[in-house]
This record gives structure tokens, C-alpha cells and sequence, in this order.
């Protein structure tokens, strides 16, 4: 049985930091292009971040260039974003996601084989 769970949310101020943790379990972490989606009130889940097993392939949405960071640690089975200068705007539900696509990095929700559960992140201003 697949399993994603994700940790690290909460509320923050603008400006602060959070990092994301999502642990697999069942399934064979190196194999999947992992990914993080995020899903604000009323809109559609879009795609943020995703990371293949090779570390140098890693992929990101352009509203978080430069303030987000996906990395993985296969050892683990554990994905992490790390989220700087944060925004109201990133105020939204981040699902951990992986994708069965070898180093291609699918931005489509339907093109996921697993979710996490999802957690929330709050950015006050």
C-alpha cells in the first residue's frame, strides 16, 4: 500500500520560511518523479515543483523561481519543499505527488499515480 504523507505546514508571516516534508512508503521511491502541487480556495491545483531521481532535472512553476526549493533524499524516501520569502499568494493546500515518468516532469494532476492527503500553509500579511 502507497503511502504519502506530508508534514512541515502551518502559518507563517510573509517573508518566512517553510519547509515540506513528504515520506513515502510502498512504492519504489527512486523510481518516481516526485512533485508538489498546491490548491488555494476556489482554484484548481497547480502544479509547484518536481524533482526525478536525478537531482539536477528538477523542475518549478515561475511564481516560486527563486524561492522555492524541491530536493529529495533517496536514502530516506523523503521530498522536501522548501519554501523562502513566502506570500500571501502561497496561502493554499500542497499535496505530495509522484509520478511513474522516469526524468520527465508531468505538471498535469491527472498524469499523477499517488497523492498525499495533503497539508496547509497559511501566509498572513
Amino acid at each position: 500500500q502507497v503511502q504519502l504523507v506530508e508534514s512541515g505546514g502551518g502559518l507563517v508571516q510573509a517573508g518566512g520560511s517553510l519547509r515540506l516534508s513528504c515520506a513515502a512508503s510502498g512504492l519504489a521511491f527512486s523510481m518516481f518523479t516526485m512533485n508538489w502541487f498546491r490548491q488555494a480556495p476556489g482554484k484548481e491545483r497547480e502544479f509547484v515543483a518536481g524533482a526525478p531521481w536525478l537531482p539536477s532535472r528538477t523542475s518549478y512553476v515561475d511564481s516560486v523561481k527563486g524561492r522555492f526549493t524541491i530536493s529529495r533524499d533517496n536514502a530516506k524516501n523523503t521530498v522536501y519543499l522548501q519554501m523562502n520569502s513566502l506570500k500571501p499568494e502561497d496561502t493554499a493546500v500542497y499535496y505530495c505527488a509522484a509520478a511513474l515518468s522516469g526524468v520527465v516532469i508531468k505538471t498535469n494532476p491527472g498524469d499523477m499515480n499517488y497523492w498525499g492527503k495533503g497539508i496547509l500553509v497559511t501566509v498572513s500579511s
